[in-house]
């Protein structure tokens, strides 16, 4: 497969890396000056993992993923501006500045989160796959989690019932060998992720996750095995991230030296530009202008992020209370009256 990746796939997944890393690097510093508060989870250095996978999707597929979200939502075709937006609380935020870092979607570009709780995005991707089913729309739901969500309760839960009812899942395991701060041979018994799902029949396979060629060529086969109806596929993206698990995170856990040594050989973003000036023989020139261009949708976005106004405040209003309430009454009769009524 990866010998079919060619000038046009190349280039078009150097600008997508180019401009999740260059997002992720002004979200950094935006965050530094005060600007993003909250929680706030990196991408740089597993780009490769979500462009790939995007590579190899049609229009309907979903996305759904964890807190290490800006990525996804950037490779999915959301916008910058909103993106940004979000993380410093704003109006033009696509969560209306509600939902910041972790929680942000849109149903226009079929991607239903950004989720803070650990594994929870897993179930809820096993539903987004069972309403492809019941409605029979060929469509594939990309669920991604961690090595370290691996080992939520719920994960297994859910690769049963995907199993059972052979729902159109793909699971992809983003393993960047740290879990916050534990490196995954200390909290893991099984380390090889690929073979998570062999007690459910779930087929899966370690991937390059730092080859961006690697993973579409692993994507294409594994949503196709989905979409033809024979149920969830696992991959395991082997990756590594850059930074520490947040930005709150000092990374004391492992070396400068194991940081270097992996962006000095393995930076997926250097990888395709090398092929791109050795093998499609463009100019330093020409990959400079690739690069300007994706710093300056960026700050563009963060301009837009630090000037557009914050919420009003009766956006707490709207979208959270009343329909939870609604729900309780539906599910629970009086005691959701009681509720509102003690304010809790």
């Amino acid at each position: 497969m990866a010998s079919k990746f060619g000038r046009d796939n190349e280039l078009h997944a150097y600008r997508e890396m180019l401009l999740i890393r260059r997002f992720e690097e002004k979200a950094g510093q935006l965050y530094g000056m005060g600007l993003i508060r909250g929680f706030c989870h990196l991408y740089i250095g597993q780009e490769a993992i979500v462009v790939g996978m995007q590579m190899a999707t049609k229009e309907g597929d979903q996305v759904i993923t964890g807190y290490r979200d800006h990525g996804h939502m950037l490779a999915c075709g959301m916008h910058p501006n909103g993106v940004m937006a979000e993380l410093t609380g704003r109006r033009g935020g696509l969560s209306k500045g509600k939902g910041g870092s972790m929680h942000m979607f849109s149903k226009e570009k079929h991607f239903y989160g950004g989720h803070g709780i650990v594994g929870a995005q897993v179930s809820l991707g096993a539903g987004i796959a069972f309403a492809n089913r019941y409605r029979e729309n060929g469509n594939v739901c990309l669920t991604y989690f961690g090595e370290g969500a691996a080992n939520q309760g719920q994960v297994y839960e859910s690769f049963n019932m995907a199993a059972l009812w052979k729902l159109p899942i793909v699971y992809v395991i983003e393993n960047n060998r740290y879990a916050m701060g534990t490196e995954m041979s200390r909290a893991s018994a099984q380390t090889d992720f690929s073979k998570r799902g062999v007690s459910f029949s779930i087929p899966g396979e370690p991937v390059d996750g730092m080859d961006v060629r690697a993973v579409c060529a692993a994507a294409q086969g594994a949503i196709e095995h989905a979409r033809t109806g024979k149920g969830p596929y696992i991959l395991e993206m082997h990756t590594y991230r850059y930074r520490g698990h947040s930005m709150s995170d000092p990374a004391k856990y492992r070396s400068k030296d194991e940081v270097t040594r992996v962006r000095e050989k393995q930076d997926p973003i250097d990888l395709v530009r090398r092929r791109l000036l050795e093998k499609w023989k463009l100019s330093e020139d020409e990959l400079k202008a690739m690069d300007s261009e994706a710093r300056e949708t960026v700050n563009v976005a963060a301009d837009f992020a630090t000037n557009d106004p914050e919420p009003d405040p009766s956006e707490l209003y709207t979208e959270s209370c009343s329909d939870v309430v609604g729900c309780l009454r539906l599910r629970t009769g009086s005691r959701a009256s009681a509720l509102q009524g003690t304010g809790r």
